[in-house]
């Protein structure tokens, strides 16, 4: 019997799973932002391989650099948005009650989520980003280690802001609202990028570690000093937060920034599921 109520329960996760899968791809907006993430990079990847008859080595570190500016400016989104309208989602329609009288427990269903919408934005962001690496391959331009470390990344980004936004559903029982503040906390993050930091860093006059320290605070940040440094480039480029995390931390930098990456999904799905199990499903 028990064999038998654990094979069920099975099932019902299985059937949340693909229900989540389904609907991301059936949603206008997941698609639309896929699709023009994909392009975008292909693009790029096609301005890089146009180049690098004349730039060599230099024509992939352009072509990189484009890639990195564009994930951090729409995998977040797809990330934050897709998370917050998630839960809010259920809980505006009712559904959130239904599913819970299933042999389904919170966690069971949180899981079920997160898995789900999980799966499908890594399958957009692996199917856009894929596509520009065989690319790149055939022309010649691509740094194999480099690149997957870049898709890496860039899965860690998505899953983190994914994550961030499942947080927020949770508080934000309508998706209008939800995705006012994703919208929110999308803008801050990337307001907080290099100009942010440094007219912070003027107007309060921070010593290096902690205008480090406080860079390390946003996943955008997180992001591309690992992939920059993953990709062979030297964080001189990225002003004087990759002046200082190069001279001190060098070649760790992508360890620490990959597990700071982690902690931002960490953490925001525990509140997330603390919140939820606290909650009325009404």
């Amino acid at each position: 019997m028990a064999e038998k109520m654990v094979v069920t329960d099975g099932a019902i996760l299985r059937t949340l799973v693909a229900k989540e899968v389904g609907e991301a791809l059936r949603s206008r907006w997941f698609l639309g932002s896929a699709l023009g993430f994909g392009a975008l990079a292909l693009l790029i990847a096609l301005l890089g391989l146009a180049g690098s008859g004349r730039l060599g080595l230099a024509g992939f570190g352009r072509t990189s650099a484009g890639l990195v500016n564009l994930v951090m400016l729409i995998t977040p989104l797809m990330g934050l948005v897709s998370g917050a309208t998630a839960l809010a989602g259920e809980w505006e329609r009712g559904t959130l009650a239904l599913w819970l009288t299933q042999p389904l427990s919170r966690a069971q269903f949180f899981l079920g989520k997160t898995l789900g919408l999980g799966l499908a934005l890594a399958g957009a962001l692996l199917a856009g980003l894929g596509l520009t690496g065989v690319l790149l391959a055939l022309g010649g331009s691509a740094g194999g280690g480099g690149f997957l470390a870049l898709l890496g990344f860039t899965l860690l980004l998505g899953e983190a802001s994914l994550a961030i936004g499942l947080m927020l559903s949770t508080f934000a029982r309508r998706s209008g609202m939800a995705v006012g503040v994703a919208l929110l906390v999308w803008l801050g993050m990337v307001l907080l990028g290099d100009l942010g930091l440094m007219g912070s860093a003027l107007i309060a006059q921070m010593p290096p570690p902690l205008f480090l320290g406080v860079a390390l605070l946003n996943p955008l940040q997180d992001f591309r000093l690992g992939a920059v440094l993953a990709l062979g480039s030297h964080l001189e480029v990225l002003g004087p937060v990759g002046l200082y995390a190069g001279d001190h931390l060098g070649g760790a930098m992508p360890f620490l920034t990959a597990g700071l990456l982690a902690l931002w999904i960490v953490v925001p799905l525990a509140i997330a599921y603390w919140h939820l199990a606290r909650s009325d499903a009404g």
